[in-house]
């Protein structure tokens, strides 16, 4: 049957449940006559009598019933789940996926994500961890998280973090053994933990700014990761010097686990922002996290 003759099976659907050409009519907004015509058309095209006509009422005929109890539920279905989709345009429901680094998740995506999911039920949160510049439109993500400065021209962007420092450490243990470095350049001289990035093509080189003055200094060590939390666990146990985030270090450094070097060399750069394109149409389960989600100092 062609897409079209969809709306004859619909008035047919309707002339059957409502047992009258006139309450069927007024049903669907039209009139008797055009009713009885589109059936007549109907049960014409088919080769098939669908309904008994008496003076006092209509009624399926055999052919009739059997279409009634096959067809009818499906359309029911269809129209159950077309009004379920427009209750989402309004209720804040539905997946939403992410792609980030592994430090905003843990450090600025994930507390609020403890806060917002609670008063939520209906909105689940995927967040996949991925340190190369995905794609989010090709690879159907809803939202990126990535640092101020890698967020594309074309995507609305919003701030989801404060500034953030680097911090060099290392153990006591390890500076036992050899002395803190004064300058970057003194890098190459030590065991460095390396971390390594898709977005770098490679080993990612350490970057350091001083009065305006930025410097790259690509290090050498026995360990290589691609996450920052190894890393730091590296470098407590002795194993030379990371680059790490600097409240990832922290406690650390308060609790003389971990010391810092090079501290003036790391000056503060523009922290993490979700990002999408502009061109999407908000969901309320999107507007809301990305509210949520939203820097406020």
């Amino acid at each position: 049957m062609a897409r079209e003759n969809f709306n004859d099976l619909l008035a047919f659907i309707a002339v059957a449940r409502a047992g009258s050409f006139t309450r069927a009519a007024a049903q669907l907004g039209i009139s008797q006559s055009a009713l009885s015509h589109t059936i007549r058309n109907f049960e014409a095209r088919i080769g098939i009598r669908l309904l008994t006509r008496t003076t006092r009422s209509v009624s399926p005929t055999e052919a009739g019933e059997r279409l009634m109890l096959t067809v009818a539920p499906r359309f029911d279905e269809i129209e159950t789940e077309m009004a379920s989709l427009t209750a989402l345009r309004d209720k804040p429901a539905g997946t939403i996926r992410i792609t980030t680094a592994e430090h905003a998740a843990v450090s600025v995506i994930w507390p609020k994500l403890e806060q917002f999911l609670p008063n939520y039920p209906d909105i689940k949160v995927e967040v996949t961890v991925d340190y190369g510049l995905t794609d989010i439109v090709a690879d159907r993500y809803d939202l990126g998280v990535r640092l101020g400065d890698q967020v594309a021209r074309d995507m609305i962007a919003v701030r989801i973090g404060p500034e953030l420092r680097m911090a060099v450490v290392g153990a006591p243990s390890y500076f036992a053994r050899k002395p803190p470095p004064a300058t970057p350049h003194e890098l190459t001289q030590h065991d460095c933990i390396n971390l390594r990035l898709p977005t770098y093509g490679g080993i990612y080189a350490w970057e350091f700014e001083k009065d305006g003055h930025p410097l790259k200094v690509r290090v050498d060590g026995q360990l290589v990761f691609n996450s920052s939390t190894p890393r730091v666990r590296a470098a407590l146990a002795g194993f030379g010097l990371a680059f790490v985030p600097e409240d990832m270090a922290t406690d650390h450094i308060a609790a003389g686990r971990l010391q810092r070097v090079l501290e003036d060399w790391c000056p503060a750069f523009p922290g993490y922002h979700v990002y999408f394109p502009s061109r999407r149409q908000s969901s309320p389960a999107l507007a809301l996290l990305v509210a949520a989600l939203r820097y406020r100092e």
